[in-house]
């Protein structure tokens, strides 16, 4: 089946902590550390729970310019099982430790660092989450066994960094996720103001927008939809500020919503035909999806060619399978977002018949999710839990509402 990536970084999740430390106690000693690793911090920033969308983040203390500096970590400050104090251990049984995630080695780093009575990195920790209140999906369910290491891996899913390959090392094993201080401060937004590059001797954040003076400096975690950033930050932006959300249709709905208007067994028949033949094609699976985005289709291919081959008539599907996958794509058939309402009929209507399949599963329709947005007494009362998988439906119905009114 084809496949859309979007690159993602990791980094902070939304949540405040209650640290052990007062907080003006916690960020001096978090400074002072800095200053012991050789991470420069930029004059222009400060480190603080004031003015920021959630727990501790960085505030620009005088206005920012495009291509400022606003600090730098040097290599060595990196948390990674090479730095960490059992690092040799972990080197020799690196065979042992192995896993399809790599964060293995990590893993044991930090849990080996935070039940050492005195590790060099309690101050950056300090200004860790409070670990037993972190609102990732996975700890909804009661679980009692190993539970720091899943706190543990909630952190590294939420703070840790990964650094990109060159293109020319495309095939090579992805890098092991490190910890990097500082960046793992900064919360996130689509519309972010400053962005981490990487060099040999230093990780550097640098401004990407100007940021005037008491505004909050933003990384982005990557070209996440919501129900990514809920997944693995425990958050999600309030719509419309996550332009990177995204809805599903799920394909077996567009096939279902297909086999709605088969009259007669012989079209059915034919139907699953032509769906075999998308399988075989790669474009559709029984457990994929397509993507559909605020601005873009992001499986716009492997959409188009569904219902291109759902939607045409017998004898030019019967032509179309002998050669393979036949005539280039037209213009007209180009699934832009733009570009829907100028689809052919049969396409459109499928379109819109498979969305209205998707909206049916939703508890509630768009309205009701609008009248409890809308009326904040009710809304404060709602668990934060609650309040973020509102956040989730309401965007991936907004999009899906958009694609009726395209399809109509």
């Amino acid at each position: 089946m084809g496949k859309w990536r979007r690159k993602t970084q990791a980094g902070r999740t939304r949540l405040a902590r209650t640290p052990s430390l007062p907080d003006g106690d916690a960020v001096a000693g978090f400074l002072r550390w800095c200053a012991r690793v050789g991470l420069e911090l930029s004059p222009k920033v400060a480190v603080s729970r004031q003015g920021t969308v959630a727990g501790y983040g960085m505030v620009a203390r005088e206005s920012v310019r495009p291509g400022e500096l606003l600090f730098a970590v040097p290599r060595s400050a990196l948390l990674s099982p090479a730095t960490c104090s059992i690092g040799g251990l972990l080197e020799r049984e690196r065979g042992a430790l192995q896993s399809l995630s790599g964060w293995v080695p990590l893993l044991l780093a930090l849990l080996h660092e935070l039940q050492a009575p005195a590790s060099p990195w309690s101050p950056y920790f300090a200004l860790w989450p409070e670990l037993g209140c972190l609102e990732h999906p996975m700890f909804c369910p009661t679980v009692r066994s190993l539970e720091l290491y899943r706190q543990l891996v909630a952190i590294v899913m939420a703070y840790s960094f990964q650094e990109p390959l060159e293109e020319e090392d495309d095939e090579k094993e992805p890098n092991s996720p490190v910890m990097v201080p500082a960046a793992d401060i900064l919360n996130h937004t689509a519309n972010h103001n400053a962005n981490l590059e990487y060099s040999a001797d230093y990780l550097r954040m640098v401004a990407i927008q100007a940021i005037p003076k008491g505004h909050e400096i933003f990384n982005t975690y990557g070209q996440m939809a919501n129900w990514q950033l809920i997944h693995m930050y425990g958050f999600a932006e309030p719509y419309p500020d996550n332009t990177d959300d995204t809805a599903d249709i799920q394909m077996v709905t567009v096939r279902d919503a297909a086999l709605q208007g088969t009259k007669d067994e012989a079209a059915r028949l034919l139907l699953c035909e032509r769906w075999d033949f998308l399988c075989k094609l790669e474009m559709v699976g029984e457990e994929g999806a397509f993507v559909i985005g605020r601005e873009e289709v992001l499986t716009e291919e492997e959409l188009a060619t569904t219902l291109k081959v759902l939607c045409m008539p017998a004898e030019e599907f019967r032509e179309y399978k002998n050669q393979g996958q036949g005539e280039e794509e037209r213009e007209e058939d180009s699934l832009t977002l733009t570009n829907i309402p100028k689809l052919q009929v049969s396409w459109r209507q499928l379109l819109r018949d498979s969305v209205l399949l998707t909206l049916e599963t939703y508890a509630t329709d768009l309205q009701t999710e609008q009248d409890l947005l809308s009326n904040k007494e009710v809304y404060a009362k709602l668990s934060w839990r609650e309040q973020q998988a509102l956040q989730v439906r309401y965007g991936q119905k907004k999009i899906l509402h958009r694609l009726l009114e395209l399809t109509s």
